[in-house]
């Protein structure tokens, strides 16, 4: 008989002795104190495979809350994209923002019509934005009647306006503006002013 073959294999190699972590910050529109919200993990270069090129492209996404430090604007999400690396630091800028599920759930009411839109906004600066709107018909004052339903007619008005307006407040910005202006809320609240004489 032969001898026993011994136990071979492949020696284990600790996976995270291959990565380096780089710092992950936010656009200049956001506290200078709070750009710097996370870390990234990443395979160091090897040959051709540039650590660069894996970061770039990557999408963080992140509580408006933390980089604002205003527990008020806890219930929206920013999407940032990895663009640039400067040393060990990834500068993201703008990709997108949302509300959260559960926020979205408490606007839904009964009694009243829900109005719906796409708009789709160039910006001064080349970049396309596609903004989803949602409002609500509400009760004039001193209405008795339970229900605030709008007319069909009135819905078709009421989404034009809405596309029109939004697209007339970001067409004269860069992104870096707009984010500002979605951080700030200001296309969301001209929206009620200037379809009030649509449906009251």
């Amino acid at each position: 008989r032969g001898s026993k073959k011994g136990k071979g294999g492949k020696r284990k190699v600790d996976m995270m002795s291959r990565k380096e972590w780089y710092d992950v910050v936010a656009p200049a529109a956001f506290p200078k104190e709070y750009r710097q919200f996370c870390k990234t993990l990443v395979n160091r270069t090897v040959g051709q495979k540039r650590s660069e090129d894996s970061l770039k492209g990557r999408v963080f996404e992140v509580n408006l809350a933390d980089l604002m430090n205003d527990n008020d604007a806890g219930h929206r999400k920013v999407q940032l994209r990895c663009d640039h690396i400067q040393g060990r630091t990834c500068v993201t800028n703008f990709y997108g923002m949302s509300l959260t599920r559960d926020k979205l759930a408490s606007l839904v009411k009964k009694r009243c019509s829900l109005v719906e839109a796409r708009a789709v906004c160039p910006t001064s600066d080349q970049h396309l934005l596609a903004v989803y709107l949602i409002g609500f018909t509400e009760r004039a004052k001193g209405q008795i009647k339970k229900n605030s339903f709008a007319q069909s007619s009135q819905l078709r008005a009421l989404r034009r306006r809405m596309i029109e307006q939004t697209q007339k407040a970001l067409k004269s910005v860069d992104l870096q503006s707009a984010l500002k202006k979605f951080i700030s809320e200001q296309p969301a609240n001209s929206l009620r002013q200037a379809c009030i004489d649509i449906f009251p």
